[in-house]
């Protein structure tokens, strides 16, 4: 058999005879402890807290039903894990039954939807345009803004491709430069 064949079975049979539910409950509590903790951390979602919740609901049960125990070591072993899975679904459930609790918000910590940073930052850029020169601008606002391609904007402008390319990576590095100097 297996090594709770050897321990458990002399302390259940001689010690929960003599010594009643308690005794059984300890006795289990030190042979299936462990394992039974390890088995519930992983039905928990490693929820530790919960996990002992789950045990010492198991053993609870146990306690209760000392009477009507197999006390075979394997039979204890399986009855204690369908006990805890058991209530682990019904934890399961009643989390997803029930919505979960929060404290309530205090009125003056309540985010109001504020679009004054969105333009702000739009003037910013805005600005910034301003300060390229005409041709540099025209290339940003075609490409990034009219969402067209850069042999779309150089037939447009009547320019070549490249001419657009170089328009836009100066400009964008004037654009970088003069956002980062206004902060």
């Amino acid at each position: 058999m297996g090594r709770h064949s050897r321990t458990l079975q002399p302390v259940v049979d001689h010690r929960a005879e003599a010594h009643g539910p308690d005794a059984l409950a300890s006795a289990l509590y030190h042979e299936f402890g462990q394992a039974l903790m390890a088995y519930t951390l992983k039905l928990t979602g490693h929820d530790r807290h919960w996990a002992e919740d789950v045990v010492q609901e198991t053993l609870i049960r146990a306690w209760r039903n000392a009477d009507k125990l197999d006390r075979q070591p394997e039979m204890l072993r399986a009855w204690l894990y369908t006990v805890a899975r058991r209530i682990v679904i019904d934890g399961w459930r009643s989390r997803r039954a029930r919505p979960q609790e929060v404290e309530e918000a205090d009125a003056e910590s309540i985010g109001v939807p504020d679009e004054s940073d969105k333009t702000l930052a739009a003037m910013i850029v805005y600005e910034a345009l301003q300060g390229l020169s005409p041709e540099h601008r025209e290339a940003v606002l075609q490409t990034y803004l009219r969402d067209r391609t850069v042999n779309e904007v150089a037939a447009t402008l009547g320019v070549p491709p490249g001419t657009v390319k170089s328009r836009i990576y100066h400009a964008v590095r004037a654009l970088r430069r003069a956002l980062r100097d206004r902060g």
